[in-house]
């Protein structure tokens, strides 16, 4: 990878900020200025540091009760297991090693607000590189490794620019300033490149920054998939190849996906499985994250699709994935081993409420103090469970978003709508979120499609917008109730996308899942059937299929269905009333009818001689 001298990068600096102080007559319509010019010095001489297998590192975010830490593992998990390298009651999100291989870049609001730090693998010593209330987060090597570009939340909407490491006097310099989402960027290893994410096209789509242009020829989108969802794109040590997950919506595969700079107009072919991966060193490997619908799964295989690490079950979702040789010494620093011996406490433990009367042990419910529900009440084992939930959640929104629900424990002689007959409402153990967030614009969600099954992940806004709280939305939510629009397309598909709303966000579906919380997949008929979307239930199943579930609040007679009996009609009808069925009748034999010739018979019989008589004269006048 190219290096460049400092002397060089000064000059051009200089050259930089008077174009910026230019820039300010420029009208609107002109593109912001471009960033430093990177390209090498003739004194540079491009260079791969290359070490041995033994320093081949996976670095990750990962959370953990509700806060997310950076861990590192060796590409044979034998020879270093994940390690947990910070801790503390904050988040450390989006790893990217730096190309001299000594330092790792990380986003973190441990100061409170969302700041880029840079942390020395020798030391363990993390460098604070931007101080400011606004969101700054997913930072990028430049190929010099005194650079990073990076997204930030300015203006009520996520853009791309660019900061000095080294110099803090140099200004945060402009990629991107567009009404879309534009975040996570990847500097490409020629310097002239940037890739990121945006939604200017309608959903998430790879697009691509040239650096030496103007206006819109600057931006190409790269995937441009009306009905998939891109993210997390990663360059190969070369630039020859370009990395990214994708989340189909209709048609093709959901995964990780590779496009080829030597054929920029082809689309980029499937390569795997995976919501977020990594290249090593020399692009034949690839890391990834697999997931389930509540768990997150490390695995890796080469490009020709061979498996090389079984997935691995991890703790909590990932924030963050680099992988590369790194310099790390032997022992680890002080804070490495610190925070590899923390034991997080837990979040929650069960209360048992004595109740009497209950027979053959089974379970009960209790009541929730506090919601409003039209049953306030859930299983005696979970009940803890969900008041924790709740205080974290007011801590991280600021308010008590969850003290009115839709439903939590349903009774049994209720009946919830089609479809919904064995809800895990029912079993004491779930609640619904009240819907009307949604529609006052305090919650939103995103659409996951995870095999064949949909998924939902749930935002709910912060009531402090300064940046202390919450995050932004990066990707466009799911609008469910656009079927409504009369658009049979939109119909069909159960929806559309949303614009990406402003503001900061908690992900409670996140959250919950720290507390045993698993969200539910919406019904297969959910596109036609708005309340088979389920976008807002969550459950804390015990590992324990429904039907065991209820077995711990009710006795086995009362859960076998019965025959359902039709309630009477409303609409009074004249009553059948069954007649008699009319008896047989005998059939009425032949008559004889008159006439002045006889009738023959069919049989012969005896007949009378006819006695002969005097015809009476006839008389004329």
């Amino acid at each position: 990878m190219p290096f460049y001298s400092i002397s060089s990068i000064k000059a051009i600096v200089l050259t930089t900020l008077s174009l910026l102080i230019a820039g300010c007559s420029r009208s609107a319509e002109v593109a912001p200025v471009p960033i430093v010019d990177l390209t090498p010095s003739p004194t540079s001489t491009p260079s791969i540091i290359r070490y041995g297998g033994e320093n081949n590192f996976i670095f990750l975010s990962i959370e953990e009760n509700g806060y997310a830490h950076l861990f590192v593992q060796r590409e044979q998990p034998q020879d270093l297991p994940l390690t947990r390298i910070s801790t503390g009651n904050w988040n450390d999100v989006d790893p990217a090693l730096s190309p001299d291989r000594t330092k790792l870049a990380f986003a973190s609001d441990r100061s409170g607000y969302w700041d880029l730090y840079v942390m020395d693998l020798q030391t363990g010593e993390a460098t604070q590189i931007t101080n400011s209330p606004e969101y700054d987060s997913s930072p990028s090597w430049s190929p010099d490794s005194q650079w990073l570009v990076f997204e930030t939340y300015i203006n009520e909407n996520l853009e791309i620019s660019v900061v000095s490491v080294n110099d803090r006097s140099q200004p945060v310099l402009p990629v991107t300033e567009d009404p879309a989402s534009d975040h996570s960027p990847v500097w490409a290893p020629d310097g002239r490149h940037v890739a990121f994410i945006s939604t200017r096209g309608g959903d998430s789509d790879v697009w691509l920054a040239n650096l030496d242009l103007f206006g819109s020829e600057r931006y190409q989108n790269l995937s441009n998939t009306p009905l998939a969802a891109e993210n997390h794109p990663v360059w190969n040590y070369d630039g020859s190849k370009l990395l990214w997950s994708s989340t189909s919506q209709s048609v093709g595969f959901s995964g990780l996906y590779v496009w080829d700079a030597s054929e920029p107009t082809r689309s980029a072919h499937w390569i795997g499985d995976g919501v977020w991966g990594a290249w090593n060193e020399t692009a034949e490997k690839i890391v990834a994250v697999t997931n389930s619908a509540n768990q997150n799964y490390l695995t890796a295989y080469d490009v020709n699709r061979t498996l090389l690490i079984s997935p691995t079950p991890l703790n909590g979702r990932v924030r963050g994935l680099t992988w590369g040789f790194a310099n790390l010494p032997n022992p680890f620093p002080d804070s490495f081993t610190q925070a590899a011996r923390d034991i997080s406490p837990a979040l929650w433990s069960p209360i048992i409420t004595p109740v009497p009367d209950v027979p053959n042990d089974r379970w009960h419910v209790v009541s929730v103090p506090g919601i409003q529900a039209p049953y306030p009440q859930l299983h005696d084992l979970v009940d803890e469970s969900f008041n924790a939930l709740r205080n974290r959640v007011i801590v991280e929104t600021g308010w008590d978003a969850l003290a009115s629900l839709e439903n939590a424990f349903i009774p049994l002689t209720t009946d919830l709508d089609p479809g919904l007959e064995e809800d895990w409402l029912y079993t004491g153990r779930a609640f619904t979120i009240n819907p009307l967030l949604a529609d006052t614009g305090w919650m939103v969600a995103l659409r996951e499609d995870i095999g064949a099954q949909t998924y939902w992940r749930v935002y709910v806004r912060t009531m402090t917008q300064d940046g202390s709280l919450g995050e932004p939305i990066h990707n466009a939510p799911w609008n469910l109730n656009a079927r409504y629009d009369l658009d049979p397309r939109t119909y069909e598909q159960g929806g559309k996308y949303a614009p990406v709303p402003t503001g900061y966000w908690i992900d409670i579906t996140s959250l919950a899942s720290a507390y045993n919380w698993e969200r539910l997949p919406a019904l297969p008929n959910w596109r036609t059937y708005y309340r088979g979307a389920r976008f807002t239930e969550f459950a804390l199943t015990g590992d324990m299929d429904w039907y065991t579930a209820m077995r711990e609040l009710y006795p086995i007679e009362a859960l076998i269905t019965p025959t359902r009996v039709l309630p009477p009609s409303l609409t009074p009808t004249r009553t059948f009333t069954p007649t008699e069925t009319p008896r047989p009748t005998r059939t009425p034999r032949p008559t004889s009818t008159a006439s002045l010739s006889p009738t023959p018979t069919d049989t012969p019989g005896p007949t009378n001689t006819p006695i002969p008589t005097t015809t009476p004269p006839t008389i004329i006048p």
